[in-house]
């Protein structure tokens, strides 16, 4: 087979809720995510081992490497002694909530089930994407808008696009998932509001008054330690934003405009070191 390549979209969380903790230690949560048109470009050709190459390289290429587990992980699990040499063109940036680390790990799974024909089904997959990530099996599994409980891995299609230009802007702080988890403000006794109930109002109502429930419980925490990325969210209000949001832990921040050209004003408007993404209404994993 040739060499071909896959585009691995990221995405941001509509509402992160932290529920709770359970006794192995991993919290319990609550989100929508929605993908958006920011990816990284994963090459794929036959080879007699697992190896890759990444554009980036401060991020390792071993088996730390999400991608190269991945690989090694469905080898494993299907006796495949097929290989594979990966290149990674890495655009999402990582340590920004952003999923890319886990969309990049969903495509392998994905792709290498197919070139290597296991032809597994994803219910059989799940349990992979589980122990390499818990946003893996949303990349692997959905194209859309879907909520996820558990610890973000038990997932429900809502058959949803959002209906705005969304500005997302990386304000090249990189935040840790576990540092988020151990500084965040817990609220575990307070009443959750149905995210699947205000993400249905907000797409096929246009129902702007849902907004507030889409609260990120990681937000006051990064604010308050990392002001930079507060100012991204205050800058993307000012300049027309009907909503904004920190996405995932952070630090990426996010925002939704009704027209393009707010939304494309207020990507001019960010810092120039920033990188920012513009994704269009209706965006889904599935058209791209």
């Amino acid at each position: 087979m040739p060499p071909f390549s896959v585009k691995a979209f990221a995405k941001i969380n509509l509402g992160l809720l932290i529920t709770g903790k359970r006794p192995d230690a991993y919290h319990t949560l609550e989100t929508i995510f929605a993908p958006i048109n920011w990816y990284d470009v994963i090459g794929f050709e036959e080879s007699e081992g697992v190896s890759m190459t990444c554009s980036n390289a401060s991020l390792p290429v071993d088996d730390s490497n999400l991608c190269v587990r991945a690989a090694k992980s469905l080898r494993q699990f299907s006796g495949c002694e097929t290989g594979v040499s990966m290149t990674l063109q890495k655009n999402v940036p990582f340590g920004a909530g952003l999923g890319g680390g886990s969309s990049d790990a969903a495509t392998v799974l994905r792709v290498l089930n197919r070139l290597w024909k296991i032809d597994a089904p994803v219910s059989e997959l799940h349990g992979l994407a589980v122990s390499l990530g818990a946003d893996v099996p949303y990349f692997l599994e959905m194209q859309g808008l879907a909520f996820a409980d558990g610890i973000g891995d038990r997932l429900e299609d809502l058959d949803l696009t959002l209906p705005y230009h969304i500005v997302t802007v990386f304000p090249e702080e990189h935040i840790s998932t576990v540092w988020a988890y151990k500084n965040f403000y817990a609220r575990f006794e307070r009443s959750v509001p149905d995210l699947r109930g205000a993400a249905r109002q907000l797409c096929l109502e246009g129902n702007r008054e849902v907004f507030p429930l889409f609260e990120n419980d990681f937000e006051p925490a990064v604010f308050d330690h990392f002001p930079a990325v507060r100012e991204v969210k205050d800058a993307l209000i000012l300049n027309g934003s009907v909503f904004a949001s920190l996405s995932g832990s952070g630090s990426a921040v996010y925002g939704f405009f009704e027209k393009e050209a707010a939304a494309l004003s207020a990507m001019k408007a960010m810092p120039g070191h920033f990188r920012t993404n513009l994704t269009p209404p209706g965006f889904s994993m599935r058209e791209n």
